[in-house]
């Protein structure tokens, strides 16, 4: 998931103003690949020294908080591509349609379609971790589901994929409905309707949840509650276009706001679920959009030991679409070297080492360079433009 899905071709100013969300997206990544290490049978943090100094509440928090990092994730992605289309067209209903999907298709599909080539292939070679293999399932059948952005409802309809196409569950979520949101502020035209509309979706979160209780995979990946997360972002961002920017002393309000509410939706989650329910996953989107607003009327001065964080930010979509592969060969590596658990958490550096190398590989030979190709082909000005733009 971005967004880790919008385009890094920046310059140095917007490395600037996106700092703070970087950090968030560096944070919620780093969640992702936590969990993934860290599920029952790979190398779960509280079975490690680790469990000796640190409590094992917090140990399971760190690894188990993967989901709701996605939803993080929508948040921002409702919140980046809304406020990048009103910068850009000066409102939702001016949006160019083959303009919005030129940008969204040059930004996913690239990567995409070379992780379905790559785990096809491992697939017709029967490489274990890579070989869908459950009744009901194919290759075919998983390539049209990825391809047709409805990944999340065929694992909903016949079980789990194997990991690196299990990811893909919230790339359908979050395409679907991008192919959808542009048509309907066309349609619409008026931000008076649009906004309650988005509003009713957005609080829908908890119970649309609620509703799908009995069906695991579904309940967790179903179109309406990843759509809510992203309509949070995109209310956040016609709010933030239409009003007056916070004051300073509103922005550290609203960063207190949004940190001790991520800290309790996510570390705290123990203590919230048995009050809240549902409704916890309102705090985790209503935190995270307090954060945006706050982050982008005030860009923070990051400090420099977390650079690192606000790199991982701008790879999240590289990394987060390969980072199984290295959680596979580590996994691998660990059970074949014999190592004790207790030593587990030392599996976790190479790891994430080699996650962000491999993202930053990706990124700078693939997918930045197939981005700049199709919008150079796509985006460019007509010939009357040119001719008329210097004379205006």
């Amino acid at each position: 998931m971005p967004e880790h899905a919008v385009a890094p071709l920046r310059t140095a100013s917007g490395l600037q103003r996106n700092a703070g969300i970087d950090l968030l997206r560096g944070l919620a990544i780093v969640f992702v690949l936590l969990n993934h290490l860290g599920l029952r049978m790979r190398i779960p943090l509280k079975t490690t020294a680790l469990a000796d100094v640190l409590p094992v509440r917090l140990l399971q928090a760190l690894n188990y908080n993967g989901y709701e990092a996605v939803f993080v994730f929508f948040v921002i992605s409702g919140f980046l591509i809304a406020g990048n289309a009103l910068e850009r067209w000066g409102s939702l209903a001016q949006i160019d349609l083959k303009a919005f999907y030129a940008r969204r298709f040059a930004r996913i599909v690239p990567c995409l379609v070379a992780l379905l080539a790559v785990l096809a292939l491992l697939h017709g070679l029967g490489v274990e971790d890579y070989t869908i293999h459950r009744p009901g399932q194919s290759l075919g059948r998983a390539l049209l589901a990825a391809l047709g952005l409805h990944l999340n409802w065929y694992e909903g309809q016949t079980g789990y994929l194997p990991g690196n196409w299990d990811v893909l569950w919230s790339l359908s979520i979050e395409e679907v409905f991008y192919l959808g949101f542009p048509l309907a502020c066309l349609l619409v035209r008026r931000t008076q309707v649009l906004l309650p509309l988005l509003l009713l979706l957005a609080l829908s979160l908890p119970w649309t949840r609620a509703a799908l209780d009995g069906n695991e995979i579904w309940q967790e990946k179903a179109y309406l509650p990843g759509m809510a997360a992203i309509a949070t972002g995109v209310l956040g961002a016609l709010g933030f276009a239409r009003g007056a920017r916070p004051s300073p002393r509103a922005c550290r309000l609203l960063r207190w706001i949004g940190t001790l509410g991520l800290l309790g939706a996510t570390l705290g989650g123990h203590w919230l679920w048995p009050l809240l329910h549902e409704g916890v996953m309102l705090v985790l989107t209503g935190s995270t959009l307090a954060l945006l607003v706050a982050f982008r009327s005030e860009p923070p001065c990051v400090p420099r030991m977390l650079h690192w964080v606000c790199s991982w930010g701008r790879l999240s979509y590289e990394i987060y679409l390969s980072h199984m592969f290295v959680v596979y060969a580590i996994m691998r590596l660990y059970r074949w070297s014999g190592a004790d658990a207790r030593s587990g958490f030392l599996w976790y550096l190479p790891a994430f080492a080699l996650c962000w190398a491999l993202g930053a590989l990706v990124m700078r030979c693939w997918s930045v360079p197939c981005e700049r190709w199709l919008r150079d082909r796509w985006l460019r000005p007509s010939p009357a433009a040119e001719v008329v733009a210097p004379a205006s």
